[in-house]
C-alpha cells in the first residue's frame, strides 16, 4: 500500500517515500464519494494548473505597452485630459447648448410667474364680483325689511283704529255708518297681513 505522507512534488501530487511514485491522494467527490488514489508520471501537472494557450498574437499584444517609453499618467492627469482634449468648435456647442438650456429654464420660469399672475387676478377679480353680488343682495334684503317694517307699522296703525272704534261702538258711545262696520269687517285681513310680513321678515 501507497505511503500516505511524503515530498509535495507538486501542488496537489504526492510521492511515496518508498517506491518514489508521484501519485494524486484519494478525494471526495461532490455526490460524498470518494476517488482512489492515481498514479501520474513525473512531470505531471493538474488540470486546473495547466496555462491557457496564446498564441503569439495575442502574447504580443499583452506584452505591448499602451503608453510611450517613460511617460506615466496619474489619476489628475486623466481629469485635466478630459477637459482640456475638447476641440474649440465642440467647447463653443457646449456652450451654445448650455445657454439654450438656461434660456430655456427662464423662458419656463417666467411663463410659470405669468400663469399664476392672470390666476390671481381671476382670483381677484372672482372675488370682487362676488362681494359686489353680496353687497347688492344685503341692500335688497335691508331695503325689503325696511319696506316691511313700515307696511307693518301702518297695518298696526290701523288695526289700533279699528280696536278703538270698536271700544266705542261696545261702549256706546258710537253709532257706527255703514263706512264704520266695513272698516271693522276688516280687522282680521289686516291682522293675516301683519303674521305674513313678520313671517317673511324672520324667513329672511
Amino acid at each position: 500500500m501507497m505511503a500516505t505522507s511524503g515530498e509535495l512534488a507538486r501542488e496537489g501530487v504526492l510521492q511515496d517515500e518508498a517506491t518514489g511514485e508521484l501519485y494524486l491522494p484519494s478525494s471526495q467527490r461532490p455526490d460524498g464519494s470518494w476517488r482512489k488514489p492515481r498514479r501520474v508520471r513525473d512531470g505531471y501537472i493538474p488540470q486546473d494548473e495547466v496555462p491557457v494557450y496564446e498564441n503569439k498574437g495575442v502574447q504580443f499584444m499583452k506584452s505591448k505597452p499602451t503608453l510611450p517609453p517613460g511617460l506615466h499618467i496619474t489619476e489628475n492627469d486623466k481629469a485635466v485630459g478630459a477637459s482640456g482634449s475638447m476641440s474649440k468648435s465642440a467647447k463653443k456647442k457646449a456652450k451654445r447648448k448650455e445657454k439654450k438650456e438656461s434660456h430655456l429654464t427662464q423662458g419656463h420660469d417666467g411663463d410659470s410667474i405669468a400663469l399664476n399672475n392672470v390666476t390671481e387676478s381671476l382670483e381677484q377679480a372672482k372675488l370682487s364680483v362676488d362681494t359686489k353680488r353680496l353687497r347688492n343682495s344685503l341692500q335688497t334684503l335691508e331695503a325689503e325689511v325696511i319696506d316691511s317694517s313700515k307696511k307693518i307699522k301702518n297695518l298696526m296703525k290701523k288695526l289700533k283704529q279699528i280696536d278703538e272704534m270698536q271700544s266705542k261702538i261696545d261702549s256706546g258711545q258710537l253709532i257706527p255708518n255703514q263706512e264704520q262696520l266695513d272698516k271693522l269687517s276688516r280687522r282680521q285681513d289686516i291682522q293675516d297681513q301683519i303674521d305674513d310680513l313678520e313671517f317673511d321678515m324672520q324667513q329672511s
